[in-house]
């Protein structure tokens, strides 16, 4: 348990922090089920529309610290092949 006035304030900055961050984690989940659910619909053209709205809310994941880079990038490569492979 935090003793002195700074490590409380450290708690309570930390408790905030572990909330927004919480909050920006599952809008970016609800982004890529969506593409998910357009991916398994078989509709390319939804698919794509939803990888559109998708991508900036991963890149937004990486600069606030949610997510890293390269599992952001890695999650679009993948989205972005099996949209592709729709047309096919």
């Amino acid at each position: 348990m935090a003793n002195t006035p700074q490590s409380k304030k450290r708690a309570r900055q930390a408790d905030r922090r572990t909330e927004v961050n919480k909050a920006r984690r599952s809008r970016i989940r609800s982004y890529l089920r969506k593409v998910e659910e357009a991916i398994a619909s078989g509709d390319q053209a939804v698919a794509a529309a939803a990888l559109q709205a998708a991508q900036p809310e991963l890149m937004r994941g990486v600069t606030k610290g949610v997510l890293h880079k390269n599992t952001a990038s890695r999650k679009m490569s993948r989205l972005a092949s099996r949209v592709k492979a729709l047309n096919v």
